[in-house]
């Protein structure tokens, strides 16, 4: 008779801890908010858009591991278009990584809304994409060129908004206090300060990333953007467009003692036929963050602008 009690309190007791687990609680700050800070890293595979390679948003391992065990030279072959495309290079600079994992799943795009994993990009959006594009590509001067070349911010969307995974330079690294979030990049050194529970400035007030408001939900932080630069709108060298009137509203929640899934939701008409929805995860990372040297060692932009002055004079000695 005890050993029966006693089996049925012990089974009570474990039906109450499986009750009781529920979903992950992330630490708590000072405040009280779920504690998103610390070192973190983005390197995967997984782009925005969905390669050709793919059809689907999830594949087996067995595909993903086929994908991912291909030669650095493979990986050229799978742009989306003829505007930018981050494959061109990332073979070189993320041998040994792989297609990232949300929910257990490999994900072959970051989009999840188009459920084709394509950027739903209207005609005049196309348009002003490709004269994005070749202005970008104009060497008369150096204001001509792009921001990333430039050493002004990140590029391949790196400082985002939204944030997106570039081939290299992918920590970051979360510090909260009770009136903002600071998130700083690697890339450039680029810091987004998410000013909590204020307001946007008037539309005369454009920083490069934006202007970036917070709010906690739940285990959440929400973030919205405004405001953003004109000088910023295309994101090289992935082709993307943001026009400066667009909308980004980002979600930040801790899953698991080192995951961080990162949500988006981009809204610009002046661009697309419809806003667009993303995922990403982010993994705890020991770091460090190291020097991104990217003025010192900027001797592209000097080689682009001479280059440029010698392809002109040959041109007017050739009489062309």
């Amino acid at each position: 008779m005890r050993i029966h009690l006693l089996l049925a309190v012990l089974a009570l007791v474990l039906s109450v801890g499986v009750a009781e687990a529920g979903p992950y609680r992330a630490p708590r700050d000072a405040e009280g908010h779920p504690d998103l800070g610390g070192l973190w890293t983005s390197t995967s595979l997984t782009e925005l858009e969905r390669p050709k390679a793919f059809a689907t948003l999830t594949v087996s391992d067995a595909e993903a591991r086929a994908y991912e065990q291909r030669r650095p030279d493979e990986f050229a072959n799978t742009d989306i278009d003829d505007i930018g495309g981050r494959q061109t290079e990332a073979g070189f600079w993320t041998v040994g990584a792989r297609l990232a994992r949300i929910d257990g799943k490999a994900r072959t795009s970051w989009l999840v809304d188009p459920p084709d994993g394509r950027l739903p990009y209207s005609a005049e959006g196309q348009a002003a994409r490709a004269r994005q594009a070749k202005a970008h590509s104009d060497s008369d001067n150096p204001e001509t060129r792009t921001v990333s070349e430039r050493c002004l911010i990140a590029g391949w969307a790196a400082a985002g908004p939204p944030m997106l995974n570039s081939p290299y330079g992918n920590e970051y690294q979360i510090v909260q206090t009770k009136a903002a979030v600071a998130i700083h990049m690697e890339a450039v050194h680029d810091v987004r300060i998410v000013r909590l529970n204020a307001a946007h400035p008037g539309a005369h007030i454009r920083p490069w990333l934006g202007d970036s408001i917070g709010r906690w939900e739940g285990e959440s932080l929400v973030v919205e953007t405004t405001n953003f630069n004109p000088g910023d709108a295309f994101k090289t060298p992935m082709g993307m467009l943001i026009s400066a009137d667009a909308k980004v509203t980002e979600r930040f929640s801790r899953t698991g003692p080192a995951t961080l899934l990162y949500e988006f939701t981009v809204d610009d008409p002046k661009t697309y036929t419809r806003p667009w929805r993303a995922q990403m995860v982010f993994q705890a990372s020991k770091g460090p963050i190291y020097e991104y040297a990217c003025h010192e060692g900027n001797y592209s932009l000097p080689g682009i602008l001479a280059g440029a002055r010698r392809e002109e004079a040959d041109a007017r000695g050739a009489g062309k």
